[in-house]
C-alpha cells in the first residue's frame, strides 16, 4: 500500500510517499512559495531531484501540480495508487487525544483551535481541504504533535494560576514534538525487545524538547502551552521569568507581541551568541575563543541536562536516554556535554562511539548506569503508520 504523509505551512507543502509493504520511501519532495511569486518545486526519487520554479496560487493549486508530476514522472500510474493520506497538525487542544480519520467536524474542530498554534493549524487545516478536493475518495488523517502527550496526569500539565484560566480558556502544557517523542520511544523498545522502559527523549533541533516516558507513555514533556516554554533553543527562550516582559516592554517601547516575537525569534542560542542559532555555528565558534559561543553552549546543555536530571527523578530512575532531531543526531560535542553533565548519576559515555553523525547507535559504555543512544526520528514515517491503520480500520 502506497501512504502519503503530509507536512504544510501557510506558503509550503512538504510530503513523503511511502510504500508501507516495507516502509521505504518511493519519493519525497518541498513545494515552497505558494501564494507568492516565485513559486518553488522539487521531487526526490530514483536517487534523482526534479525541480521546477513554478508559481502556485494556493494549497489546491500546488496538490494538484503535484498529483500531475507523480504522474507524469511515473511515480505512480494513477492517483488510485494513493491508499491514504496523512496530515501533520501543531495542536490537537483536549480535543483530539489520538489520530482521527478526516471528515468536515475534524476539520472545523482544528480550526476552531487555531490560537493554540495560529501560525499552524488554519494553515494545515487549509491543506487537508485541498487535498479532499483533488482526492475526495482517497482516507485521510490528522496526526497531532499534542496527542503523544494527552496521557500526562493533571499534576504534570496544569499550571499553578487561577483553574478558571483552565476551565475557561484552557490553559495547560500541551507540549509538542509528540509524533517524534512517540517514534523515538517505539523504536528503541522495539531494539531493545522491552515495552516497560522509562525512557527519557531529547528531541533537540532548532526547536527542542525533552520528555519522560514510561511504559510507552508519556508523563511529562518540556514544551507548555506553546513551543516557546522549555529548554533553549535555536532562537527561542525555554523557560524565563514572565516578569521580564513588562520590565523589556517599557524600555524599549515594545507591544506584548513584539515581545513574544523577541522571545520566539531573537533568543536562545542565537540571542546569547549574538552570532548564529545553528549549533554548528556555536561550537566552531567555541572551538575559536568565543566566550559568548561557549557561554551559549554550556547554557544550552546545562538546560537539556536540568530536564533530564528531573524527568530522571519523576520517573523513578531512567533505562534510556535517547537523543534525536538535528543536534541530537549529529551534534557530537553536544551529547558528550550533556552526558558529562550527568556523570553523577553513573552516566557514561563511549567517545568513539559518540561519533555517530545521524544514524543508530549505542554511545554510553557497557558500564553505564543509564543506556544512551541515537535514535534517528522519522515523523513521517510515523505519520504514515497511522493513517495506513486508520484507513485499514475504517
Amino acid at each position: 500500500m502506497k501512504i502519503m504523509s503530509i507536512n504544510a505551512g501557510s506558503s509550503s507543502l512538504k510530503f513523503s510517499l511511502f510504500n508501507m509493504d516495507n516502509e521505504e520511501v518511493i519519493a519525497s519532495g518541498l513545494f515552497e512559495r505558494i501564494g507568492i511569486d516565485n513559486g518553488h518545486c522539487e521531487i526526490k526519487y530514483n536517487g534523482e531531484k526534479i525541480e521546477q520554479d513554478i508559481d502556485m496560487e494556493n494549497h489546491e493549486e500546488a496538490v494538484k501540480l503535484l498529483m500531475d508530476k507523480l504522474i507524469t514522472l511515473n511515480i505512480i500510474k494513477s492517483l488510485d495508487e494513493i491508499d491514504g493520506i496523512g496530515h501533520r497538525v501543531t495542536a490537537g487542544g483536549e480535543l483530539f487525544d489520538k489520530s482521527v480519520l478526516v471528515d468536515d467536524k475534524v476539520i472545523e474542530d482544528i480550526i476552531s483551535i487555531r490560537d493554540f498554534a495560529p501560525l499552524h493549524n488554519f494553515a494545515q487545516a487549509t491543506a487537508v481541504k485541498a487535498f479532499r478536493s483533488v482526492l475526495p475518495n482517497t482516507p485521510m488523517a490528522c496526526v497531532f504533535d499534542t496527542t503523544f502527550h494527552q496521557t500526562m496526569e493533571k499534576e504534570q500539565f496544569i499550571y499553578p494560576t487561577p483553574m478558571r484560566w483552565y476551565r475557561d480558556y484552557k490553559v495547560r502544557k500541551y507540549g509538542a514534538h509528540g509524533t517524534s517523542h512517540r517514534y523515538v520511544s517505539e523504536e528503541i523498545s522495539r531494539v531493545l525487545g522491552r515495552d516497560d522502559l522509562r525512557i527519557i527523549v531529547c528531541h533537540i533541533g532548532s526547536g527542542g524538547s525533552v520528555s519522560a516516558i514510561k511504559d510507552g507513555k508519556c508523563v511529562d514533556t518540556s514544551m507548555g502551552f506553546t513551543p516557546l516554554a522549555g529548554i533553549i533553543m535555536g532562537t527561542r527562550t525555554g523557560d524565563i521569568d514572565p516578569s521580564i516582559l513588562p520590565y523589556v516592554m517599557e524600555k524599549d517601547g515594545l507591544n506584548i507581541g513584539e515581545a513574544i516575537d523577541v522571545l520566539n525569534k531573537q533568543s536562545g542560542l542565537l540571542g546569547m551568541s549574538e552570532k548564529s542559532s545553528d549549533m554548528r555555528d556555536i561550537v566552531d565558534g567555541m572551538n575559536n575563543g568565543d566566550e559568548q559561543c561557549l557561554l551559549a553552549f554550556n547554557k544550552y546543555c546545562r538546560a537539556v541536562t536540568n530536564y533530564i536530571a528531573q524527568y530522571y527523578v519523576l520517573l523513578g530512575g531512567a533505562d534510556v536516554i535517547c537523543f534525536t532531531a538535528g543536534i541530537g543526531e549529529k551534534s557530537a560535542p553536544t551529547r558528550r556535554k550533556i552526558c558529562e553533565n550527568l556523570a553523577c548519576l553513573g552516566v557514561k559515555i563511549d567517545l568513539d562511539a559518540n561519533k555517530a553523525f545521524g544514524e543508530f547507535a549505542k554511545i554510553s559504555t557497557d558500564d553505564s548506569s543509564i543506556g544512551v543512544y541515537v535514535v534517528p526520528t522519522n515523523e513521517e514515517l510515523m505519520i504514515a503508520r497511522d493513517t495506513l491503520f486508520l484507513a485499514k480500520n475504517s
